[in-house]
């Protein structure tokens, strides 16, 4: 076997082996038969809502599941290939056999990234927002270059992409514009893009055609999922029951039918005081769910802020990524060092690359390819 073939199969087998921890592979198909289960509920699709919410889950799962053991298979299948083909002398087996191996290379490389999507938001969709720096049209005109850019990107991704708020430049290009994008995992990929984008370039609209540099920023938030499940755990609620007070008579509460509960680490208290002490339990549950939700997009929205605030200027000591069209041909990642010569390539959408350079840093703060390097 060829020294590249056997390579290959090593890549492979150590995606493998990162997808697997990645995913808890057992835990994983643990969670699967129970969403299987769930799904043969006559009863659920009582709650749409919820029932969409499982099924999306669950199909996450299936592809998560599917792809691992698809490329395990097309490993297996493949050097088996190999191995029979040098026996029986069949060259055009064995080559046929190594270009598979080498595209399978590159899907185990995709999905070991894809996996590296496992934050709290990374599936959802999308905000993303482009603010021209100062310059006057050099800017707008970049950041109406980089709203290509990730349109094209997302278009490409097959993502649903809608502009929510724009405003123009007074000559040409955006001063700023937001736009949602929407699919699975919008977000975990879209979030490297933070930060600010500085292009140089000979200046379109000036006439002695001088070099410019111009600086946009990209702020990227995710979608908060309406959908989000709430987890109380027992032992943080305190549950008192109490003799709701009524009119007299006949319609006199004789029983501790009143439900007051609170939550001990946020001192939150809801009551609920109906006829039946279990439908009190049910309401002020759920009341007590949506309090603490609340709360969670009261702080989102004040990280939110924060970043806001803490952007900085768009311009120099603050860029994230150089776009050079004059003298030469480079974009270049200044926070991984990846760069690539297809300036044209990168600004019609073909920004996997750069993204992948993000997500595949260590808790270090090195390069992957640094990391295997110093290994």
């Amino acid at each position: 076997m060829r020294a590249e073939t056997q390579s290959n199969i090593d890549k492979i087998r150590r995606s493998l082996d990162l997808l697997g921890q990645r995913m808890d592979l057992t835990t994983a198909k643990h969670r699967l038969e129970e969403f299987n289960a769930r799904v043969e509920d006559p009863d659920l699709w009582n709650d749409p809502e919820k029932a969409q919410k499982l099924m999306r889950d669950r199909q996450v799962l299936l592809d998560k599941i599917g792809t691992y053991d698809a490329i395990k298979s097309g490993l297996g299948d493949n050097i088996g290939l190999i191995e029979l083909g040098e026996e029986e002398g069949d060259s055009a087996i064995v080559t046929e056999a190594e270009a598979a191996l080498s595209a399978l290379v590159e899907t185990a490389a995709a999905k070991e990234l894809e996996a590296l999507l496992n934050g709290e938001a990374d599936a959802n969709d999308s905000f993303l927002e482009i603010n021209a720096g100062a310059g006057g049209t050099e800017s707008c005109d970049w950041a109406s270059m980089l709203a290509r850019m990730y349109v094209r990107w997302a278009e490409k991704q097959g993502y649903e992409v809608d502009l929510q708020s724009v405003s123009y430049g007074e000559e040409a290009g955006i001063k700023s514009a937001v736009y949602k994008i929407s699919g699975h995992n919008a977000y975990g990929w879209l979030k490297s893009e933070s930060g600010v984008h500085r292009l140089v370039r000979i200046s379109p609209y000036d006439s002695s055609a001088r070099r410019h540099t111009s600086f946009s920023s990209v702020w990227v938030y995710p979608v908060v999922d309406d959908n989000i499940e709430i987890e109380v755990a027992p032992n943080e609620i305190r549950i008192d029951t109490y003799r709701s007070s009524g009119a007299g008579g006949q319609h006199v509460n004789t029983t501790d039918s009143a439900v007051r509960i609170t939550h001990i680490p946020t001192g939150i208290v809801v009551t609920s005081s109906e006829k039946s002490q279990h439908q009190n339990r049910d309401i002020a549950m759920k009341a007590l769910k949506s309090r603490l939700y609340q709360m969670e997009l009261d702080r989102r929205n004040a990280e939110i802020n924060a970043a806001h605030e803490a952007k900085g200027e768009a311009g120099w000591g603050n860029q994230i990524r150089s776009y050079v069209l004059q003298p030469y041909q480079m974009v270049k990642d200044l926070r991984t060092g990846f760069e690539t010569s297809d300036t044209q390539g990168v600004l019609d959408g073909e920004i996997d690359g750069l993204m992948a350079s993000v997500l595949a840093l260590d808790v270090s703060g090195k390069s992957r390819a640094d990391a295997q390097a110093e290994d």
